[in-house]
């Protein structure tokens, strides 16, 4: 018998985790945004657009979420007889539900703020100009893509975690950042970060937006390898 979809139901059952706190924060980070844009409105009269980067806080969090989908309910799910396969897709599509809502109200609110100017003094929480221009579908798919990516990240990270223990997380990460050195030092001794730049601005929102689909897959691919032999 198939219970992927009760994974989904059981991971549900603690809502605060995957639907609430992501919400509770974006919410926050919302109005405290709005309240320093009002400040600097009120100061300056407004006349330039203002951006913030607080919308990316329920983004990372979803980083946050990834760890306790796997570290929380795992073990319980084994006792449930659900077999590793089945936990992993019903993860995977709970994590892709609300993704999709959090896509869902970016662009709610994206849309809102074109329609208010920014609610009404020029400051922009939800919309990015170089987001947007690609239309909000795109908009739409590239912030579930994000939240996607880093929930795989944090998934993929508690996975490699309860596999080879504290030493094997800590030898991947050190390899990740030995490969992003040696990438930077590639890229500086060929002169070639205006070549670098210029292709990551010719992607686009659609391109960039697929890159970072493509990375996700190799994640959530490679995670489930060292997951099937996981012990609780």
């Amino acid at each position: 018998m198939n219970r992927t979809l009760p994974v989904i139901r059981m991971q549900l059952v603690n809502r605060q985790t995957f639907v609430w706190l992501p919400l509770i924060i974006l919410g926050s980070a919302f109005l405290i945004t709005l309240a320093i844009y009002a400040i600097i409105h009120n100061a300056t009269g407004g006349t330039d657009g203002m951006y913030g980067g607080g919308a990316q806080a329920p983004l990372w969090y979803f980083m946050i979420v990834g760890v306790y989908a796997l570290t929380l309910s795992f073990p319980f799910s084994l006792a449930m007889s659900v077999t590793r396969r089945e936990f992993y897709l019903g993860t995977l599509l709970t994590a892709a539900m609300t993704s999709l809502i959090m896509a869902l109200v970016f662009v709610i609110g994206g849309m809102i703020e074109t329609v208010t100017g920014g609610w009404g003094m020029r400051g922009y929480f939800f919309r990015l100009d170089w987001l947007w221009e690609a239309g909000d579908v795109v908009a739409g798919l590239f912030y579930f893509v994000i939240a996607m990516l880093f929930f795989v990240i944090g998934f993929w990270g508690a996975t490699l975690y309860k596999r080879f223990g504290p030493m094997g997380l800590t030898i991947a990460l050190v390899g990740v950042a030995v490969v992003l050195l040696g990438l930077i030092w590639l890229i500086t001794a060929t002169a070639s970060w205006v070549a670098v730049w210029e292709t990551v601005v010719g992607a686009g929102p659609l391109g960039l937006t697929l890159w970072a689909a493509l990375l996700t897959a190799i994640l959530a691919v490679s995670a489930f390898p060292m997951f099937r032999r996981l012990v609780a």
